[in-house]
């Protein structure tokens, strides 16, 4: 996806000499027209201004004379095959990408599609765990190879951080880590380098950055648990963690808890108001995060630690962890109920 698809939004009450600037201060060749809630209406390209021209209308004319109404898009969380078979059977050059309100949220192009951008960041996906609350399933294999449609689980992580163009992979393994090492090799089947993080003992789910070869990590660190599904974009992510500064980016989700009850609230024994079961908002850890070389340091060798117990130690030194909100699809596959869903869902 088009690192730089904002550049080429234009909002509904432009003229057409504004749209004509937009074209020519940008590389990608299209505009893509939105209302005020960056809802695509249409698009714009070189050929539609030029056809308007001879038909007689002016410069001056709103941008919405010229455009292409219902123009064709992708819906966020497509993959980037599904977006490269649409472009090649309608001969397009570049595909919107819009969330379920029709919001515009990228723009994918034939460029990004057949030329991906490779990404320096490299990966640890935590695959040690016991999985404890899917046994009897994980009795005799790791919850990261239980199988989810055709695949496993940890397959489908990886291929989908091969496609987005990362190549360096740790994979920190304890229970059955034979069985890991087995079916993934050194990751070459995929187009990748896989190395391991044997941990002698569970060391929770930060300890394993204490195995890392600090002399190899020279770019952020993409790290996530590796019993998540997801349709991130994770490269959306880095760059986001790159803008904002942090030392940290950690993936958090929007959770909603009714209470079952009316809450009464008072002052002193005089009633002031009574909400029937309301619904209260949290951001929950979403076991995805983006991590600096520097904080590497901060794990000592062998010392079982949790990421929120590493990124609290981080925000009460005075540094700075950003959010990053998930919207799209996930599911954290712990329990049975969750595995259950994951094959309906990804059947």
């Amino acid at each position: 996806m088009s690192r730089h698809w904002r550049k080429v939004l234009l909002d509904c009450g432009a003229d057409v000499t504004t749209a004509a600037e937009v074209l020519t201060s940008s590389s990608m060749r299209i505009v893509l027209v939105v209302d005020k809630e960056n809802r695509l209406l249409g698009t714009i390209t070189d050929g539609d201004i030029r056809r308007a021209l001879m038909a007689g209308s002016a410069m001056s004319s709103l941008a919405t004379s010229v455009m292409q109404k219902n123009p064709i898009a992708v819906n966020q969380g497509d993959s980037r095959r599904k977006a490269l078979q649409i472009m090649r059977e309608k001969d397009l050059l570049h595909l919107p990408v819009l969330d379920a309100k029709g919001v515009v949220v990228g723009l994918e192009t034939v460029r990004d599609l057949l030329f991906k951008e490779q990404r320096p960041n490299p990966v640890l996906l935590m695959a040690g765990g016991f999985g404890k609350r899917l046994y009897p399933l994980t009795r005799e294999v790791p919850k990261p190879l239980l199988p989810v449609g055709e695949k496993p689980i940890l397959q489908t992580i990886l291929e989908q951080l091969a496609e987005g163009g990362f190549s360096q992979f740790f994979l920190a393994v304890h229970y059955r880590s034979e069985q890991v090492r087995a079916h993934f090799g050194d990751g070459s089947k995929w187009g990748v380098r896989i190395e391991y993080l044997e941990e002698r003992q569970p060391l929770g789910t930060a300890g394993a950055l204490s195995l890392l070869d600090q002399t190899m990590i020279d770019a952020p660190l993409l790290m996530m648990n590796g019993d998540l599904l997801t349709r991130l974009d994770f490269g959306q992510l880095v760059d986001y963690h790159s803008e904002h500064g942090g030392l940290a980016t950690m993936c958090v989700r929007e959770y909603d808890f009714q209470i079952p009850y009316g809450v009464v609230h008072g002052d002193g024994d005089q009633v002031t108001d009574i909400i029937e079961k309301p619904v209260q908002k949290f951001f929950v850890n979403a076991g995805i995060y983006i991590l600096e070389p520097e904080l590497l340091g901060q794990c000592r060798p062998d010392e079982a630690i949790d990421m929120p117990d590493l990124l609290r130690q981080v925000v009460n030194d005075g540094r700075k962890v950003s959010m990053f909100p998930i919207h799209e699809y996930w599911l954290d596959i712990g329990r049975m109920e969750e595995y259950e869903r994951a094959q309906v869902e990804g059947s």
